[in-house]
């Protein structure tokens, strides 16, 4: 098992575990460890193109952007010398996006990423869209004040309207994820839940009064998760929300991504603790490996495989990128090395 990474220039060279045994998709492996970046977001169009955001490396080439091909791991630039980078979203074939500090968003096509001009300076905690004509981008300056949300259809960002002025003066959106363009949950601090029905942004009740840090959903169910010292999980099932936090209570929680038909999924959190969703409950996953680091994000890919990257993710600067995968790939569990 593979448990470092060096950087040289703008290359990662990765030591190979020298795993000879075929791999088996049920156990965990680490990916990275010790990266001089947290990372905060994975995503991916399929399990041969994935990306990961995170912190800034603090080696004045920006924020820590990697990208798996399905055989190897490349840093990619950014137009950005500082900062850290929260979400991570796309298309296939492009464009692919990433929110973060300062109110900045980077627009990846034709293999460059390009700053686009925003409406504010306030952090971008997540990206997501219906379409590369029909986006959204969350975020805030604090736990408790200037949430906002932007639209765009491709070009310039513009503020939405619709967000409530209590949401605006006191709390963050921390992320959004729809089923449709006509339906999109938005949720954040303060027990902030909206939806967006296609013409405007209208109040949910989750029954939760703290942060709710991620929304994803598959099927006709959307799953958020949050708190801190204590962890939730509720569901949505396109008429109520309701609780599904499993027990023992968990620590906080911090990522969630569901698979397309919304029966399984995963959820990630302090502690390196990794959820399933198992028989229609969420199980805590025993993944036996010697991280201890929080896992902030966790994406699905196309074939099955189970991705969560996080790190010291709670205090600045964000530090010792982690990222832990469950699948059958032999390149990464041999380290995707170039």
């Amino acid at each position: 098992m593979r448990t470092a990474a060096w950087f040289v220039g703008a290359v990662i060279v990765l030591p190979a575990c020298g795993n000879n045994q075929a791999p088996d998709a049920d156990d965990w492996y680490v990916v990275h460890q010790d990266l001089p970046g947290a990372l905060l977001s994975v995503w991916g169009t399929s399990a041969r193109d994935v990306w990961t955001v995170g912190g800034d490396a603090r080696d004045g080439s920006g924020p820590l952007v990697l990208h798996f091909d399905g055989d190897a791991w490349t840093r990619i630039p950014t137009s950005e010398t500082a900062g850290n980078l929260w979400w991570v979203f796309g298309f296939a074939g492009g464009p692919i996006y990433a929110g973060g500090d300062g109110g900045m968003i980077l627009r990846h096509d034709n293999g460059v990423f390009v700053r686009m001009e925003t409406p504010g300076n306030d952090t971008v905690f997540g990206i997501w869209g219906a379409s590369p004509d029909d986006l959204w981008a969350v975020g805030g300056a604090s736990e408790s004040t200037n949430g906002f949300a932007w639209r765009s259809s491709g070009a310039a960002w513009v503020p939405e309207p619709s967000v409530p002025s209590s949401v605006q003066q006191g709390a963050s959106i921390w992320k959004v994820f729809g089923l449709s363009a006509t339906d999109a949950w938005f949720v954040g601090s303060n027990g902030v839940a909206l939806h967006w029905d296609g013409a405007m942004l209208s109040t949910g009740e989750t029954g939760i009064g703290s942060s709710l840090f991620t929304v994803h959903g598959g099927g006709e169910r959307y799953v958020a998760v949050g708190g801190v010292a204590s962890g939730v999980i509720v569901e949505y099932d396109g008429t109520a929300w309701t609780q599904a936090t499993p027990e023992p209570e968990p620590m906080g929680l911090t990522g969630v991504h569901v698979r397309p038909d919304g029966r399984d999924g995963v959820v990630v959190g302090q502690f390196a603790r990794v959820y399933l969703r198992v028989d229609g409950r969420w199980q805590i996953e025993d993944h036996g490996l010697l991280i201890n680091d929080d896992l902030h994000g966790a994406w699905i890919d196309d074939e099955g495989g189970v991705w969560a990257v996080g790190g010291k993710t709670f205090t600045y600067p964000l530090t010792d990128g982690v990222m832990i995968y469950r699948g059958s790939n032999q390149a990464l569990i041999d380290g995707g090395g170039l």
